[in-house]
């Protein structure tokens, strides 16, 4: 399951969101998204799951056009999991979870024995087991975080693509999260706000800046001194993490010298 992005442009408002954007996430690559606030990370990502419409010829699943899926077929091949999640109607969390079996289900088919085994296995990866009849509406927002990442594990896509998935998650959870997408036979495209985090689970990072890709590679590649430096205006310093082996980002405060 393959991404590419060929010359994309968006514009909001008559303002220029996007320029230019050429991308390619390959079959079973976890590529990550970084950049600093504003730069058109999370307008890129709607895009191509289609909360934006992108202009035709430009994005393209598989060689295909994704404006040619229909949003059942495109539910089938990529799962999401946004940044903006507004429920008008409160669900119990195993409804909400079962959702993700949409694309999966004929009209007004119900739940099978299989369907309900995979829900308590999605739950129990993300550390929610006992929550089945829980309100969602009073979950923190950080269950909230694991319920949805949950429902997109329920719908077995061979494509995931997730606005930021460890926001509002303690730090616990934000590996446990990391890990459970690292181990999943799929392809990922995610935006990422923690540079240690890229480090660590990305095989590839995509460093986006004023809605222009900068700079593409591995973590070792892309997040050096010097573009830390350009993007995110803060000095660091990097090292090898003697542990993981990956790198291992320091800010360092203006009145350190670096």
């Amino acid at each position: 399951m393959s991404l590419q992005v060929r010359n994309l442009d968006y514009q909001i408002g008559g303002k220029s969101i996007l320029e230019q954007i050429c991308l390619e996430v390959k079959d079973g690559e976890f590529v990550g998204l970084i950049g600093p606030n504003g730069c058109g990370k999370s307008t890129l990502l709607k895009n191509i799951y289609r909360s934006y419409k992108p202009d035709r010829d430009t994005i393209f699943l598989n060689e295909k056009d994704v404006l040619d899926f229909s949003f059942k077929k495109m539910a089938a091949e990529m799962a999401v999991m946004a940044q903006e999640n507004h429920v008008e109607f409160d669900f119990e969390v195993r409804d909400m979870v079962m959702f993700g079996r949409y694309a999966k289900k004929k009209f007004l088919e119900g739940d099978s024995a299989t369907d309900k085994k995979l829900c308590e296995k999605c739950l129990r990866e993300v550390g929610l087991t006992g929550y089945e009849h829980r309100s969602y509406l009073s979950l923190s927002g950080g269950e909230k975080q694991r319920v949805l990442l949950a429902r997109v594990l329920m719908q077995e896509s061979a494509f995931i693509v997730l606005d930021e998935p460890t926001n509002h998650l303690d730090v616990s959870y934000q590996y446990q999260i990391m890990d459970i997408l690292k181990k999943q036979n799929v392809t990922l495209f995610s935006s990422i706000h923690d540079l240690n985090l890229a480090s660590l689970y990305c095989d590839k990072i995509i460093f986006l800046y004023q809605g222009r890709i900068v700079d593409y590679g591995t973590p070792e590649e892309v997040l050096t001194h010097e573009n830390i430096k350009s993007y995110f205006g803060i000095e660091s310093q990097i090292t090898k993490n003697e542990v993981t082996g990956k790198l291992q980002i320091y800010y360092l405060p203006g009145w350190v010298k670096n």
